[in-house]
């Protein structure tokens, strides 16, 4: 059997169930373009797939359906494993709605190649330039404090640091999906690639950070919508704190403020910050404008007050 080497997808990831939100997560890093197209299959509730070494995309589609059926993990492995000739070069690790993790490295993976099954994860790795890193991966998953991504790209540090594939790093992807099947397929939490990078762990790492902040941002306006400001202010502080280079945080929490609340006060204090060294500083306060105008301020005045106390 032939394979072509844009196949050869020498990878070290990570899959795995978060016990106390139910999410579902794969994290993966290889060097090779555009990791995050063909390793990580996911659907929200029902359970997660990555699919590395000689890379087998049907795995993907596939593995879902039967977790769907209601399949379980190991029940998976071994059916696609049987489905295929090209066992013997694959990896793939599958975890399940309720946290039952299975995982399979062929015979002719490329040394160094393993897996390790964790409780509610699975970590696995092939091509490597030593054999400490399934094991790196694996304490360091263990030992982060945080959400589902957090630890997950935890592990993906910590295979880097043992010097992870033998060729070098290129590329990285992390997803997380909701562990309520209720939500519709493509919803996502987290759903980060980082395609052409010369560090890309690192590089996803930042967005991970950027993203999280953006979650945090996002509790903050449900507590302000359930009556909640002081609440959503102190999650909304948290967020640009996280994520101080994300102008858009202080400047739809500043327009939210003015709007609803009528706390111009609050908004404008929220947004000249933002505003002070930002070279787009006129073009922000042209926009208020233009979202009065289009009616996405509702509350009549409100953006004229705001940009009153601005200049």
């Amino acid at each position: 059997m032939r394979y072509h080497f844009t196949d050869l997808n020498s990878t070290y990831s990570i899959v795995a169930r978060d016990p106390q939100t139910g999410q579902l997560g794969v994290a993966v890093q290889t060097h090779q373009m555009s990791v995050g197209d063909g390793v990580p299959w996911l659907l929200p509730g029902v359970g997660a797939i990555a699919t590395q070494s000689l890379t087998n995309r049907s795995f993907g589609p596939m593995g879902l359906k039967m977790l769907q059926a209601g399949v379980e993990a190991s029940r998976v492995i071994q059916a696609l494993v049987a489905s295929d000739a090209g066992e013997s070069r694959r990896q793939v690790a599958v975890i399940d709605a309720q946290g039952r993790a299975a995982a399979h490295t062929g015979s002719g993976c490329i040394t160094e190649a393993g897996h390790h099954i964790g409780e509610e994860y699975s970590v696995q790795a092939n091509m490597m330039t030593r054999n400490t890193v399934i094991a790196a991966m694996t304490n360091a998953y263990e030992s982060t404090s945080g959400d589902l991504a957090q630890r997950m790209l935890a592990a993906l540090q910590a295979a880097q640091d043992e010097d992870g594939d033998i060729r070098g790093s290129q590329s990285a992807a992390l997803v997380v999906v909701p562990g309520d099947r209720n939500e519709p397929e493509w919803k996502r939490d987290y759903s980060l690639r980082v395609d052409e990078h010369a560090a890309p762990v690192t590089e996803l790492a930042r967005l991970v950070r950027n993203r999280r902040a953006q979650l945090i941002d996002q509790e903050g306006h449900t507590l302000l919508e359930a009556g909640d400001k002081a609440g959503a202010l102190a999650k909304w502080a948290e967020a640009r704190a996280l994520a101080p280079e994300q102008e858009e945080l202080a400047y739809w929490q500043a327009i939210t403020l003015a709007d609803a609340p009528a706390d111009v006060q609050g908004a404008a204090a929220i947004l000249r910050p933002m505003l002070a060294n930002d070279p787009r500083r006129a073009e922000w306060v042209e926009l208020i404008h233009r979202l009065q105008a289009c009616g996405l301020i509702e509350r009549a005045g409100a953006g004229a007050e705001l940009i009153h106390l601005l200049i």
